[in-house]
């Protein structure tokens, strides 16, 4: 007989409104961390995969780079994964903090926790400031050039929050944050910053701004009424267009940067199968482009929420590039 989950706690009315109804915070968590785990997005880990991809890419790109693996390699694998989940939470805890009255006039998100009273402003300092604590003493585990790295990374997650309020582009502020984990793994790595994590950097700000725009669109019409800025309010029915050219920055970029890195070192095989990432990729976005509709909330989030396996593609080719 096939076991089936836990349904939901039935008394438990805090749900956040864009969270699946099967996720393991609230099927699995304790009633009294639920609130911070909502808080930190665990109950919606699309986000932590999207912080932590461009940190594998450029892990794998930089083993490809020098053609040399050890088993340090794994633990900057697994650090990148726990700082990911980490980081993710702080900075949306952050988020949070900041944006907690205009959450309260938005539909999807005045469910979170700090709008909807479920955690307190103070509650959310200390939670934040724990989470980058134990960042901290991950990031202290790789080399100075990546620490640094690391600590320079709090400037973009500090004025993401309030970009919004000042530029129709916070989508990119958003990318520049959520893709330093390539410059960083990288050069934990090889020790020293080089041109093609750099450009690699730049393919994930356009994949961001991509998928970001289609995030986006869900709070079109609530940002329209407070006045908050996005590239979905900014593009309107010119989305489509715009995204075309985002894809077409990710995957030139992705190229490139793939290229750069490989033109030394590696067989002319591994340059093929590395290619085949940001083919790939390239692939999966348009196909997303061909279903977008944005009227249709449920199928933004869907798409968007797609973007995960679009980051594991080039993931996967760098990988078996590895292996030839």
């Amino acid at each position: 007989m096939q076991d089936h989950p836990p349904a939901p706690d039935a008394n438990d009315t805090m749900r956040v409104a864009d969270a699946r109804v099967d996720n393991w915070v609230d099927l699995y968590a304790p009633s009294f961390l639920r609130p911070y785990l909502r808080l930190s997005r665990a109950d919606r880990p699309i986000g932590t995969w999207l912080l932590l991809l461009p940190s594998w890419w450029g892990l794998a790109l930089a083993m490809l780079y020098d053609q040399q693996a050890s088993w340090f390699d794994l633990w900057i694998f697994i650090g990148c994964g726990l700082g990911a989940w980490l980081m993710r939470g702080a900075g949306c805890t952050w988020n949070d903090i900041t944006d907690r009255d205009i959450d309260a006039q938005v539909a999807r998100t005045r469910s979170r926790p700090v709008p909807s009273g479920q955690v307190s402003v103070t509650g959310a300092v200390i939670w934040m400031v724990a989470q980058a604590l134990i960042s901290l003493f991950i990031l202290l585990s790789f080399n100075h050039a990546a620490i640094s790295l690391g600590v320079l990374a709090l400037l973009p997650v500090a004025v993401y929050p309030f970009a919004k309020r000042f530029t129709w582009w916070p989508q990119l502020f958003l990318g520049i944050a959520f893709n330093w984990g390539a410059l960083l793994a990288w050069t934990a790595h090889t020790g020293s910053l080089g041109a093609p994590a750099v450009v690699l950097y730049f393919a994930g700000i356009g994949w961001t701004l991509f998928y970001d725009t289609i995030y986006a669109h869900q709070d079109a019409e609530d940002d329209a009424l407070i006045g908050v800025k996005s590239t979905a309010r900014l593009f309107g029915e010119s989305t489509s267009q715009w995204l075309r050219r985002f894809l077409m920055a990710t995957v030139g970029l992705m190229g490139l940067a793939v290229i750069f890195a490989l033109r030394d070192q590696a067989s002319f095989l591994a340059m093929v199968l590395a290619l085949g990432g940001p083919w790939g990729m390239g692939w999966h976005m348009a196909w997303q482009l061909r279903g977008l509709d944005i009227n249709d909330n449920k199928k933004l989030l869907q798409l968007f929420r797609s973007n995960r396996d679009t980051g594991m593609i080039p993931l996967a080719f760098f990988a078996i590039a590895l292996l030839v």
